[in-house]
């Protein structure tokens, strides 16, 4: 039986070792992939909601203006063409009323869907005469 020298020896155990290893980066990369993945997703799901925000308030906006613009004598007609024009911005009038010469609405749009839940979110707008 010959006696390994010490270089030999090294040399295996250096051998064992990097198999031991063998693989690791490929798990922590498919980590990493996954990570930034999640993170993706969870920006992708905020600029969603901001963005379905700023709609809902756009709507708000215009059918207030809209409403507001019809003859402020008739409350019924101003809340039909509020309620037309947040339609047509792809969102639900759900409150309308007088507070004296002013029209207030509020509209309601979906925000996205994330996990099998949605949100709804609301947008609120005055609009009357302006001071004389």
């Amino acid at each position: 039986m010959r006696e390994r020298t010490v270089s030999e020896r090294v040399e295996r155990k250096r051998a064992e070792r990097e198999g031991a290893e063998r693989g690791t980066a490929t798990v922590l990369v498919v980590a990493l992939v996954g990570l930034l993945l999640a993170v993706g997703l969870a920006a992708a799901f905020v600029t969603a909601t901001v963005a379905a925000h700023r709609r809902a308030q756009a709507a708000a906006d215009l059918a207030a203006l809209a409403g507001a613009g019809v003859a402020s004598g008739v409350s019924a007609d101003s809340c039909r063409v509020a309620a037309d024009v947040a339609a047509l911005n792809h969102a639900r009038l759900t409150a309308c009323t007088r507070d004296g010469a002013d029209l207030v609405v509020e509209v309601a749009v979906d925000g996205p869907w994330m996990g099998g839940h949605g949100w709804v979110l609301r947008g609120r707008a005055r609009a009357g005469p302006g001071p004389p």
